[in-house]
């Protein structure tokens, strides 16, 4: 990402079946490919919550592949929140 760029933050909470079908290891993979920084993990309620950071325009084409998933996903719904200050230099999954 090129100085000039506008890093931006978000957060997406995913519902539907989206835990134990890969949905964290299939988004960090997307989020690597696409440049984006942050973190995902499951939540005890049986959502998945992402934090990103990147260009609008790649946070976009990101929430579009988040709301498809992986194969073995079915998203129902995507919740965006704010994430504040919310830094990252890398994409990882957390426990």
């Amino acid at each position: 990402m090129t100085s000039d760029q506008t890093r931006e933050r978000t957060g997406f909470r995913l519902h539907g079946r989206v835990q134990g079908v890969g949905f964290r290891w299939w988004t960090r993979r997307i989020a690597v490919q696409l440049g984006i920084a942050g973190s995902v993990r499951n939540l005890p309620d049986g959502t998945v919550e992402v934090r990103a950071v990147g260009a609008s325009g790649t946070l976009q084409e990101f929430e579009s592949r988040l709301r498809r998933g992986p194969r073995s996903a079915s998203v129902e719904r995507l919740e965006r929140f704010d994430v504040g200050d919310f830094t990252a230099d890398d994409f990882h999954i957390e426990p």
